[in-house]
């Protein structure tokens, strides 16, 4: 990421929101100081506001200030002294406290702050603001030093462990991997098959780490809050409960802030979170982890829309701290960036750790395809694949199903005269679910119960289309209802998607009743397809993979063959299993396009000749990596006010010094173009330099806050910059 001119305030006082003129105020002498509040983004009051101060304030102290009528929470960025009889005839409000309980928020924060909101086009205090544990808004300075004498307390009472110690050998590959690592600077790609030992890499490099240096941090982050507790436990159990914090937002605000000052005050020594954690305030980083890096969780989809991973290895610059990103299927902008010197290429600036193996004797499973197009009309599974489930349910075998659309149905409908279940506040199906009679739109969460008979002519039957877990569950169930378990006991299907694990704890339930041998069949949308270490998997089958490859999304395929390569991953995991069954690991595929060079490369595991023809496509069409891109999104009362507010944007930047060098196309409205009753358009922003483009959008924004003030921009309820989306 290019960087970019350090933010500078915009506003030199305090703003009177809601016409407030309450509150002392200071004229002249003192301090001078400018502090990042979270104001709202349509205000355009600008990154840093002015308050007076009769003490100096270290920069990094958060201070109470009064914003309006309220008092919030912020950040000093900078001071300076008001020499004495100086009066720049500004009236500043005075600071209302500090939290000078706590340690300033060190300069190596600030800066990754200030970057973040420079590079993602937001104001400094939402990053700032956003990154801090919530519950700080509400303690005051007593409070929080209360807090701190208690928790100091709690930590010398307990020694920690970091030996590492308990340690299993190591394979010839991963061996090599930290030998390259310790002995260059990176950042490393590890770029290692599903079951090749990861993860024992990521906690040998932590425990190298802290064994050479008393003080050292380490940060291990993972995409999703489902998986962080299979990997703390494992940590825990390496390195000791005490010097280990997790940090997501599953966590309530008591426990946000425990961990958030543990890793503050150094106390704590491995950091364990999900994209947000990148933002941990962690003064002693030295190393940063990415564990499935290629997943498109570490990129925020709401507020400032960063991307966790990129932040993750410009913080590891610029802290001196070492980054590895893992993946058995890397992002292509990870892969081309760890992509070797050859000719006139110099390569990459990454340093690729390649370990294709599995651990010990296990070898990837076999991957199998089914023509569909060969398949009697309406087979939602072959027959051939329901007799290689059920020769492993005879065998005491399990086995997982992959298909990744929740509910029973995606749309109830009417034979008679067409009507379909569309949600009235979005252009979007309401998703049937069978387990609790309702019709729920999966965007604005709009749900009622199912009709009786068509609400359009009072037709009764009404029947379900296509095909989610809930009803593949179900059908599952109908087809091995005959079929006994070795013991004679009945088939066990369970089904693991954000509705199944809705209720606190029903996730952790259903993962060890997998994991004990309790469950058959395991049937479940990408929430079961990565990370999990499933033991006693050695089928596993995907149905209906087919819609991503004609997708208008040009990172479909991509996401597709991830989810297919990490669902292949977790059959056959354990070679010493399968050597006592007697048994082989297995992926079948379900299509009507077995031909595509995407199953081609699937069926051999080859990641690399997929990259490379997904990468020379990109080349020709001009597109990421081999570009960089924006999305101005605008959400209005109507489609028509929505465009037309882009397309004016995009005329006024005609003016703009970098305009020759970037590339804008015409509004479009979002593939989802209503939610929840308000318009979604978007305009593509493209350039062949990440500068320009930064440079181009900084220029704009000015533009974009005054023409909301315009007629044309009226009707407009928000817009906002979407800096290297992963959607378009």
């Amino acid at each position: 990421m290019a960087d970019t001119d350090a933010p500078s305030p915009h506003s030199p006082c305090a703003p009177d929101a809601a016409g407030d003129t309450a509150g002392p105020r200071v004229k002249g002498g003192g301090w001078h100081v400018e502090v990042a509040v979270q104001t709202p983004a349509h205000s355009a009051l600008g990154d840093l506001l002015s308050y007076a101060s009769a003490t100096p304030l270290a920069p990094g102290t958060l201070v109470r200030v009064p914003l309006g009528r309220r008092e919030v929470l912020g950040v000093v960025w900078r001071h300076r002294a008001a020499p004495a009889g100086e009066d720049d005839g500004l009236a500043r409000k005075a600071i209302a406290g500090a939290l000078d309980a706590l340690a300033p928020l060190d300069a190596a924060w600030r800066d990754l702050v200030a970057f973040a909101a420079r590079y993602y086009q937001r104001s400094l205090g939402e990053v700032a603001l956003a990154a801090l544990p919530p519950q700080l808004r509400d303690l005051t300075s007593l409070q929080l030093a209360r807090r701190l004498k208690r928790k100091a307390g709690e930590q010398r009472s307990r020694a920690g462990n970091v030996d590492g110690s308990g340690l299993i050998a190591l394979s010839a590959e991963q061996r090599d991997a930290l030998a390259r690592f310790d002995t260059q600077s990176g950042p490393f790609l590890l770029f290692g098959s599903t079951g090749s030992g990861k993860t024992e890499v990521y906690l040998r490099a932590v425990a190298s780490l802290l064994e050479r240096d008393a003080g050292a941090q380490a940060l291990v982050m993972v995409p999703e809050i489902n998986l962080t507790p299979q990997l703390e436990a494992r940590v825990r159990e390496r390195f000791g409960a005490q010097v280990v914090v997790s940090l997501h937002s599953g966590m309530t605000h008591p426990q946000r802030l425990a961990s958030w000052l543990a890793a503050h005050s150094g106390q704590a020594r491995i950091v364990l979170g999900t994209r947000m954690a990148v933002f941990a305030s962690m003064p002693a980083l030295k190393l940063i982890v990415v564990d499935e890096e290629h997943d498109p969780s570490y990129k925020q989809q709401e507020g400032a829309r960063y991307s966790a991973r990129d932040l993750a290895v410009w913080r590891g610059q610029r802290e001196g701290a070492k980054v590895i990103l893992g993946s058995a299927t890397p992002s292509l902008e990870s892969w081309h960036q760890s992509r070797p010197a050859e000719g006139d290429d110099p390569g990459g600036r990454y340093v690729r750790l390649a370990m294709p193996s599995r651990i010990g004797e296990g070898a990837l499973p076999t991957v199998r395809g089914v023509d569909m197009s060969l398949q009697p009309p309406k087979t939602v599974l072959s027959a051939a694949l329901l007799a290689a489930i059920g020769e492993r349910i005879a065998r005491g075998e399990q086995s997982m199903v992959f298909l990744n659309r929740r509910g029973y149905a995606p749309v109830l409908a009417c034979g008679d005269c067409g009507w379909k279940s569309e949600c009235p506040h979005c252009s979007a199906f309401r998703v049937f679910h069978k387990i609790d009679r309702t019709l729920r739109c999966h965007h604005c969460g709009f749900t009622e119960r199912v009709p009786r008979a068509c609400p359009a002519c009072g037709n009764p039957d009404i029947a379900p289309i296509g095909r989610g877990t809930e009803r593949l569950e179900e059908h599952l169930g109908e087809l091995f209802a005959p079929v006994k378990r070795p013991d004679g006991s009945a088939v066990r299907i369970a089904r693991i998607d954000a509705d199944s694990t809705r209720r606190q704890g029903a996730l952790a339930q259903q993962l060890a009743q997998v994991h004990s041998g309790e469950v058959d069949v395991l049937v479940g949308t990408q929430m079961i397809a990565k990370g999990h270490d499933f033991r006693r998997i050695t089928l596993v089958a995907a149905v209906n993979p087919d819609g991503a490859l004609f997708s208008s999304d040009f990172r479909a395929p991509e996401r597709l063959f991830s989810l297919l390569m990490q669902s292949a991953g977790r059959a056959g995991r354990d070679a010493g299993y399968l050597a006592t069954q007697g048994s082989t690991a297995e992926m079948w595929v379900q299509t009507h396009h077995g031909q595509h060079p995407l199953f081609q490369a699937l069926k051999h595991h080859d990641y690399p000749a997929f990259a490379r023809q997904e990468l020379d496509e990109r080349r020709v069409a001009g597109m990421p990596p081999f570009a960089f891109q924006a999305l101005v999104r605008a959400d209005a009362r109507s489609q028509e006010a929505a465009q037309a507010f882009l397309n004016a944007a995009g005329g006024a930047a005609d003016v703009l010094a970098e305009a020759d060098q970037v590339t804008r196309y015409p509004a479009v409205p979002l593939a989802v173009q209503r939610v929840a009753n308000v318009e979604r358009a978007q305009m593509l922003v493209e350039s062949g330099s990440r500068a320009a483009l930064q440079r181009f959008l900084a220029q704009w924004q000015p533009l974009l806050h005054e023409l909301r003030r315009t007629p044309v921009g009226k009707g407009v309820i928000r817009w906002l910059i979407d800096v290297d989306p992963h959607a378009i």
